[in-house]
């Protein structure tokens, strides 16, 4: 049975924050949709603000590897335009030396809570690249919850 795909990107003014998610069986016109809610809730920062960022991939299944390939670089490229290195783009030298980390509209993105089903992939990421102000979660109510409180070094 298929999983029923979410596709949403919306800006809490008020605590900062960014919750973005996709799941579901997503195919490329998703993650363009996606992509564009993503966008389209960066928008609403303000210019020389702050933001921090819940990435909720829980349940996210790329109907084929194309459809994976074009997703996968989409949060570090667009948190790049706003001051922000992902950690796990760690894992790839030859990309993260060619990542170019601006200030769009002079806006930094402050902390990031990433979540998937993949425990594996998470607790590695977890391991391997979280900070004070980035973590890797399986639990979306966890993440959550530490974002939402989430100080910045900022």
């Amino acid at each position: 049975m298929p999983g029923k795909t979410i596709i949403s990107s919306d800006w809490y003014a008020d605590q900062q924050l960014i919750i973005t998610q996709i799941s579901g069986d997503v195919a490329k016109q998703d993650v363009l949709n996606w992509e564009q809610t993503l966008n389209a809730a960066l928008d609403r920062v303000a210019d020389s603000g702050v933001f921090k960022i819940f990435i909720n991939l829980n349940g996210f299944n790329a109907v084929d590897l194309d459809v994976h390939r074009y997703f996968r670089s989409i949060i570090p490229l667009t948190l790049a335009r706003y001051g922000w290195t992902v950690g796990y783009v760690a894992m790839f030298p030859e990309d993260a030396e060619k990542m170019v980390i601006t200030r769009n509209r002079n806006i930094q993105c402050i902390a990031a809570a990433h979540c998937h089903q993949d425990s594996t992939k998470m607790e590695k990421y977890e391991s391997l690249y979280s900070s004070d102000i980035e973590h890797f979660f399986t639990d979306a109510a966890v993440a959550e919850s530490w974002i939402r409180v989430a100080k910045s070094i900022y």
